[in-house]
């Protein structure tokens, strides 16, 4: 029998029994197109955070206080008090940053926030004036305060459209001028910010801006920061810069060991590659739980084609007694196997991607985040060929039992 005839064969075969055959291929379908969605929208995801990380600009360098966690289990340190003022100050000296082009001490927290009977629960950003070209915020209404605000620790607020939503009753308010008051101190607004989306890194949008000098002695009550954001000269700079870092601070806490350090400092080429590593390992841990459908398509796959060869004992016993060999049956039922699989996976293939375009499309134009489909390529040859392994595997066995049956005891089954 030619490979022709043989896959002619086996194609009548399946199309004489649809709904077994649809059947069949439903655990397969299902299988590939969760593993088309994860891999797409991790894929996508990554796209996105990386996209947001990279925004910052790759000439800016993060210092962390504590020293960073080898392990999941090393944590000591990782909320430390180490960056002070007198950080700052060595710093900014050009004989230990040359490479220094700006710096921006930070502090966070939260709080409550009020303007007359409405309240809002927002997030502190105690930084300088330098946050607006950081983050590249051009206010709505209003400018953002200035470096002698900071100094004087004026008590002046720039606030996020959330903010201005909930205490003003309209995102469109313009609230320049007014006074909010967050445990108990009363905050003059200066600017106000327009909605980010919800692609932003940071939620700017239930954010108050404030100098951080106000944040520490006002609201806070502390001496440290929580995180010192500097920018180097130039992209090319960017590792001299973070190595100058870390000897200037060394020396400002009276550290010799590298492995004692009680700070961390991070570019953003350092946090690209942290982020990619970890999104695609969630990806493809993900992946690996969906082709848990796999393996329950693929026995599914082998209880069907065997109670279809105990149904077509008889159509065995008789292509046997024409002059069929075992090798014909046993190539007939396994390509029966494959091919329903292989269609399968290209159902799977074309329903995942299409999905996952749908989704792509949901969150890009229905919330506003810069989401980006990505079809994937890797996932795509992966499915088809993982469903096409799984014919030749489950449905091995019952075309091998199949191609042994008895020509004579076929003939006599009822």
């Amino acid at each position: 029998m030619t490979i022709r005839h043989r896959f002619t064969t086996a194609l009548r075969g399946l199309t004489t029994n649809r709904s077994r055959s649809f059947l069949t291929v439903l655990g397969i379908v299902i299988g590939i197109t969760a593993i088309m969605l994860v891999v797409s929208l991790g894929a996508g995801a990554q796209n996105l955070i990386l996209g947001q990380v990279q925004g910052l600009g790759t000439n800016t360098i993060a210092i962390i206080p504590g020293r960073e966690p080898t392990g999941p289990s090393d944590s000591a340190q990782l909320f430390s008090d180490s960056l002070k003022q007198k950080d700052i100050v060595a710093l900014e000296n050009k004989a230990n940053v040359p490479g220094l082009k700006s710096i921006m001490p930070t502090v966070l927290g939260a709080d409550i926030a009020s303007y007359g009977a409405n309240t809002y629960q927002v997030s502190i950003f105690g930084a300088t004036d330098l946050m607006a070209s950081i983050f590249d915020l051009n206010p709505k209404y209003g400018s953002f305060f200035t470096q002698d605000d900071v100094a004087s620790r004026a008590d002046v607020v720039v606030v996020g459209s959330k903010v201005t939503e909930h205490l003003f009753d309209s995102a469109d308010a313009n609230p320049v001028g007014q006074k909010i008051k967050i445990k108990g101190r009363n905050f003059k607004i200066v600017a106000a910010l327009p909605p980010s989306g919800g692609g932003s890194l940071f939620n700017f949008d239930s954010m108050v801006i404030m100098p951080y000098t106000t944040v520490q002695d006002y609201l806070l009550g502390i001496k440290y920061f929580q995180r010192i954001i500097i920018q180097a000269v130039s992209d090319e700079a960017v590792t001299v810069t973070a190595d100058d870092i870390r000897i200037t601070l060394r020396e400002s806490h009276g550290i010799t060991d590298a492995s004692k350090e009680d700070f961390s400092v991070q570019t953003q080429q350092d946090l690209a590659n942290r982020l990619s590593t970890i999104t695609g390992a969630l990806t493809w841990f993900l992946v690996a739980v969906a082709s848990i459908a796999l393996f329950v398509g693929g026995v599914g796959i082998m209880n069907i084609m065997l109670v279809a060869v105990t149904e077509r004992t008889r159509e065995i016993g008789l292509r046997k007694a024409l002059g069929a060999t075992d090798g014909d049956i046993l190539w007939q039922f396994l390509i029966e196997a494959v091919m329903l699989t292989v269609l399968g996976g290209i159902i799977g293939i074309i329903l995942g991607s299409s999905l996952a375009f749908i989704i792509a499309l949901i969150l890009s134009k229905g919330l506003g985040v810069d989401w980006q489909f990505i079809f994937p390529w890797g996932g795509a040859a992966l499915g088809f060929s993982v469903s096409a392994v799984i014919g030749l595997v489950f449905g091995g066995y019952p075309a091998s039992k199949a191609s042994k049956k008895s020509p004579i005891e076929a003939l006599r089954y009822e």
